[in-house]
């Protein structure tokens, strides 16, 4: 009896701790960058896109656009409703070109999203 009453309350713990966590208030962000194709973005380490149209011809494919900073830093915008939407047709406009984009910044592991609140060519 008591071991399931110890991990019945260590569960609970562990729901409070957890929501807890995900309930925690994102630190909004402003990023400036070029909007790339992810794929290009790894692979051939690019600063800045190869030109327009490639960055949207791998959008097209389903190569998931991201902004990629001149520090270096790659954003993967994400969507924050359940079910999420692909971000591609948001961005698509801006593809091969600098933005500057502010959002919710959420990062795991390494990697950094942005729930992105606004979005508009950089000067």
């Amino acid at each position: 009896m008591k071991k399931t009453t110890i991990a019945a309350v260590l569960g609970g713990m562990a729901v409070l701790v957890a929501a807890g966590i995900a309930a925690r208030p994102q630190k909004s962000v402003t990023v400036e960058g070029y909007v790339l194709d992810s794929a290009c973005a790894f692979t051939k380490g690019l600063e800045k896109p190869i030109s327009r149209d490639c960055a949207v011809a791998c959008a097209k494919e389903g190569s998931q656009l991201v902004i990629l900073t001149k520090e270096g830093a790659i954003y993967w915008p994400i969507d924050s409703a359940t079910p999420a939407k692909g971000q591609n047709a948001r961005l698509l406009e801006f593809a091969g070109n600098r933005v500057k984009a502010t959002g919710k910044l959420y990062e795991r592991g390494g990697s950094q999203a942005l729930v992105i609140e606004t979005i508009a060519a950089a000067k």
